[in-house]
């Protein structure tokens, strides 16, 4: 496929269809329109993004093997990982080996990084390793904020693949739960009867 000549039809057929419903008896502004039109006022240039290599760092695997990580994390953190707990070793990148380390000599950091450069693992794998280290079960350890409730959803989603696949229900290694304010009575009384290690919530739950 040819992604500039595709390009060039999707802008014909569009700038053909928007044409059709303009129908201007004043020459001036008809003249100025169509001029519009032709420099490509509603079909700017065709934007052309490169994705960034960020630079590898250690696996997984190598870190529990150090002693960096919980030895549980070599099983809880796996790429491609199925509900059976099967799935392949996984390499961070040095950004994220670098917010752990930071994170475990206990001092506070700041992760700015590129779009898809992993930033959710750079505080979870932290998160959950303190929590293996220290033990589950003693009420809220960690309270993740974000802004909006899809990314609150999008990242329950991805704790309950690393925390839950694998593990028989209810022996997960770390538990954790989500609140931002649209949970039932029953389910908000639940958690405050169970505090869960990790709550997920948003900057606008006031409930």
């Amino acid at each position: 496929m040819n992604v500039f000549e595709l390009n060039r039809r999707l802008i014909h057929d569009y700038s053909s269809y928007i044409r059709s419903f303009i129908q201007i008896r004043d020459k001036r502004i008809h003249d100025y329109t169509e001029k519009c039109l032709n420099d490509g006022l509603l079909w700017p240039e065709p934007l052309i993004q490169l994705n960034p290599s960020f630079e590898p760092g250690e696996w997984v695997d190598e870190l529990v093997n150090n002693g960096t990580l919980h030895q549980e994390c070599s099983k809880i953190f796996r790429s491609n990982k199925d509900l059976d707990g099967i799935g392949q070793p996984l390499r961070l990148h040095r950004h994220q080996v670098d917010a752990i380390k930071a994170a475990r000599s206990g001092k506070n950091y700041v992760l700015t990084t590129g779009t898809g450069s992993g930033k959710s693992l750079a505080y979870i794998i932290p998160i959950v390793n303190y929590i293996l280290q220290h033990g589950s079960g003693r009420g809220i350890q960690a309270i993740v904020i974000y802004p909006m409730n899809a990314l609150a959803n999008s990242q329950y989603g991805e704790l309950e693949k690393f925390l839950c696949y694998g593990y028989p229900e209810g022996q997960y290694p770390v538990t954790f739960e989500k609140y931002t304010g649209q949970e039932s009575e029953e389910e908000k009384q639940r958690i405050i009867e169970n505090p869960p290690d990790i709550l997920l919530t948003n900057m606008s739950c006031s409930n």
